[in-house]
């Protein structure tokens, strides 16, 4: 069972202690081509060393890499140490300072999607003031990662049909437990430690470290997340903060679970009618009702007999429900979805569905993945949690249901994911208001399925300083990704510290 929420949600005992006990900070390497100069802020006590180290860069390809040292647990200064990833696209003019960027997830490598995914995003003018600094969070990437199942394990993992039967859910149950427990034995005690509290608070130590006073931040998705809980830690030194594809902070898992459901049953519909009205070939019938049924045919025909593919490994119907998944991301991808659909219902095998669950499961062509899967679930498990009583999951999944009669099963009993999670959930420790924050950007799409348009309104409200704009449109997050409106409006905020009105429509 795959949970598919990408959205997960901090705290700081200061220990005082004499400076002998503090971790010295690391030395510039030999190889070093830039060191950065801290602010020189020493942050909660205790922790010093790691808001007094200085970032050392050194080349990697077109870009600068660099590790950060963090505490294992922003709580006890003794429970050891973990490494912390950057890469930086250097400012191209004269610089204002650095701008960190998360793609979301929570689990999706920044530092691997820096020159491919997150750079192209962002404008000339942006790219000249700033340097672009990608970092991917604990637990993520080539930060101290997470690690839960082997490569060939996850291959069967992904692929599991359940059905939601009491002897489909007790698999679901069964199978969730072993993930849990293989979690553990591979990753050890920083598991208890990569909740996005945590997360916001390597952040703090970075922005220090980067000798930056307030931080410039731009988040997508679970970046958001990120982003407002660290407007929530640390509203004074929020600098300019874009947040895209927002989170709403106040709502529960399973309002999150639901709400994505809707969401992608709508935008499910809405690809439907835009491919019997824009493809010449479309193999979902006359009308959006007969194409939603063509799609549940097609589940049902994978759930009693896989698809087969040119490669040794047949599309199941999870695998199949994950490729439309994906493709409701960016309506860019319906072409391609078309084309994959018409290859399955219409000849019966399934290259290019897999391509696009392989995609969402960030799965390489020579089988190996990254750990995205096992890092989004251990961050969401730390941060909020569905109710996993028997008679709450069955009730929602019969609410699921009624609201996402084609997508719903695949979303369902999700709060089994983290029913036997080891380490409990982390107590909220911030401002979600962030009072006192400068004003924070968040951007809304009306046609996204993944963060539904709500949770912008939502979050632009309840954020004391929070500014939303609106981009009138389909798929997941805006900057970078819609229409010069959008664009513009960022880049003048992130350029001159000037939010747009609040309420901008694009």
């Amino acid at each position: 069972m795959k949970a598919i929420t990408i959205y997960g949600s901090v705290v700081v005992l200061a220990l005082a202690t004499a400076a002998c006990s503090q971790t010295p900070a690391p030395k510039p390497s030999a190889s070093a081509i830039s060191v950065s100069t801290p602010t020189g802020e020493t942050g909660p006590a205790g922790f010093s060393a790691y808001y007094t180290q200085s970032i050392s860069w050194e080349e990697c390809g077109d870009f600068e890499c660099a590790k950060a040292t963090a505490p294992m647990s922003w709580q006890d200064p003794k429970a050891g140490e973990i490494e912390i990833a950057l890469k930086r696209h250097p400012a191209t003019g004269k610089r204002t300072g650095s701008l960190l960027v998360n793609p979301g997830g929570p689990g999706v490598s920044a530092v691997d999607g820096l020159a491919d995914n997150l750079l192209p995003r962002i404008s000339d003018s942006v790219q000249a003031a700033y340097d672009i600094v990608a970092v991917d969070p604990r637990g993520v990437g080539s930060s101290s990662a997470v690690e839960c199942l082997d490569d060939k394990t996850k291959d069967k993992f992904n692929a599991i049909d359940y059905t939601t039967d009491d002897a489909g859910v007790a698999k679901m149950e069964k199978d969730a437990r072993d993930f849990a427990k293989s979690c553990v034995r591979k990753t050890g005690d920083l598991l208890a430690h990569v909740d996005t509290q945590s997360a916001a608070r390597d952040m703090d130590m970075l922005r220090a470290a980067l000798g930056d006073s307030k931080l410039s931040y731009v988040g997508f998705s679970y970046g958001t997340q990120l982003g407002a809980t660290y407007a929530g830690l640390f509203p004074g030194k929020t600098g300019r903060l874009v947040l895209d594809g927002a989170v709403d902070m106040t709502e529960t898992s399973d309002d999150v679970t639901e709400g994505q459901a809707a969401a992608f049953e709508a935008a499910l519909r809405t690809y439907i009618g835009w491919c019997q009205t824009e493809m010449k070939s479309c193999p979902l019938g006359n009308s959006v009702d007969e194409g939603a049924a063509e799609i549940k045919a097609l589940f049902a025909a994978a759930q009693k007999e896989p698809l087969p593919t040119s490669s040794d490994r047949a599309a199941t119907k999870h695998l199949i429900s994950t490729a439309i998944i994906a493709g409701m991301y960016d309506d860019g991808a319906w072409p391609y979805l078309t084309a994959g659909l018409t290859e399955a219902i219409d000849f019966g095998s399934a290259d290019t569905l897999l391509l696009f669950a392989d995609s969402y499961n960030e799965r390489d062509d020579d089988g190996s993945y990254a750990n995205q899967d096992d890092a989004q679930l251990a961050i969401s498990c730390l941060d909020r949690r569905g109710d996993s009583d028997t008679a709450a999951m069955k009730a929602q999944a019969a609410r699921i249901q009624e609201e996402a009669p084609t997508m719903g099963e695949y979303i369902s009993y999700s709060a089994l994911a983290c029913k036997n999670w080891p380490y409990p959930v982390v107590a909220q420790d911030f401002d979600l208001q962030a009072k006192g924050a400068a004003p924070i950007v968040v951007i809304g799409t009306t046609g996204d399925p993944a963060t539904p348009y709500k949770n912008a309104q939502a979050l632009a409200s309840t954020l004391d300083s929070g500014v939303l704009v609106t981009y009138q449109g389909e798929g997941h997050t805006a900057y970078g990704n819609s229409n010069a409106c959008v664009n513009d409006a960022v880049d003048e905020y992130l350029l001159t510290g000037t939010a747009p009105a609040d309420g901008l429509t694009c």
